[in-house]
């Protein structure tokens, strides 16, 4: 069986990405402590994720294997990290709502399986992307992809196995679990199929693979992609989930409405940043340090942000978005967490 242990370099945490062009001046909390908070973080969430995946005899042992090979190639875990955080910071926030849960540890908790359920898809969707069909590439995560080393078809059913895993995770509950717990559990699931399904990441896939050609269909002419289609396509195909994985903390924890939706509106941000950082790397990132391969965007003619604002304004335009995610942090007494730490951390990241 194959354990889930990391196979990427440690968390990088260095803030220079856009200080060196003078775009951001100033960070949250210490470095040293949230690169000592993220490893805590993705050592619970790796031993959650072992214990959720079946393991044979109740499966067979090469899906099982095929499983485990994606998610042990470790990755960032920045969504399940992400999770936990927003149900921390309800938490300790004063403002939170009468019904959170006020200890960090119990909003851990009740947060964690809609973090390794939210691992589960995004690993499932890389699975699927690298396909010969899809994006084609051989090489995630530092590792080869895993249609390279065990065949399309596992590569299809590992997918499968992992997205649906995710929902039998999140529908179990907890022994004893109160009708209150599993109220919000139900929003959770509710918020995470459509963030995961065509009205989110599956149909920016779609328009993904629409607009590059990549699907040729007789009577369907190829669409062409402008600034607002360019911002629609990312916002399903990565911020769906990213906003997901903050509402789901925050839910968990027993947030208000207006506390669900401030971490909503972080989350949204936080997505648009995720995605033009990981745009500018793969036009001067390096594959190795990537862990994918660095330049396919540009090869295959994408439409990224670099390629339609040049790199100076991409990376204003990453500036501004995690300042307005800063900005709905503090109008909703929610800054004292790890949130805003991790935002830096999307912007600053080198892979």
């Amino acid at each position: 069986m194959v354990e889930l242990r990391h196979h990427t370099p440690a968390v990088s945490v260095r803030l220079e990405f856009l200080w060196h062009h003078g775009v951001v001046s100033s960070a949250g909390s210490s470095v040293s402590g949230f690169a000592d908070y993220v490893r805590e973080r993705r050592t619970e969430i790796d031993a959650a994720l072992e214990r959720a995946l079946p393991q044979p005899p109740e499966c067979p042992a090469l899906v099982s294997e095929a499983m485990r090979y994606s998610l042990a190639a470790g990755g960032k875990r920045v969504r399940p990290i992400l999770s936990l955080a927003a149900a921390e910071a309800v938490s300790q926030s004063p403002s939170g709502g009468d019904a959170r849960t006020r200890s960090i540890d119990s909003a851990r908790r009740l947060a964690m399986p809609a973090a390794c359920a939210l691992e589960f898809i995004h690993t499932y969707s890389l699975v699927h992307d690298d396909l010969p069909a899809m994006d084609n590439d051989t090489l995630r995560r530092g590792r080869p992809t895993l249609h390279v080393v065990y065949g399309d078809g596992i590569a299809i059913l590992a997918g499968d196995g992992l997205l649906t895993e995710a929902f039998a995770l999140l529908a179990r509950g907890e022994p004893g679990e109160s009708p209150a717990i599993a109220a919000r559990r139900l929003r959770v699931i509710a918020r995470i199929a459509e963030a995961a399904g065509v009205i989110g990441m599956v149909g920016g896939q779609a328009i993904d693979l629409e607009s590059t050609g990549t699907v040729q269909i007789p009577g369907h002419a190829a669409t062409t992609l402008d600034a607002a289609g360019l911002a629609d396509m990312h916002a399903r195909k990565t911020g769906a989930l990213i906003r997901a994985a903050a509402v789901s903390g925050a839910i968990m924890a027993g947030g208000s409405d207006g506390t669900v939706e401030a971490i909503d509106r972080f989350a949204a941000d936080l997505g648009l940043v995720f995605q033009i950082v990981d745009d500018i790397l793969d036009v001067e990132g390096d594959s190795a340090e990537l862990g994918k391969t660095a330049g396919k965007d540009a090869a295959s003619g994408k439409l990224t942000y670099p390629a339609l604002y040049g790199l100076d304004r991409s990376r204003e335009l990453a500036a501004e978005g995690i300042a307005r995610a800063g900005r709905t942090l503090a109008d909703a007494d929610l800054a004292g967490g790890r949130l805003l730490d991790i935002a830096h951390w999307v912007i600053s990241r080198s892979h």
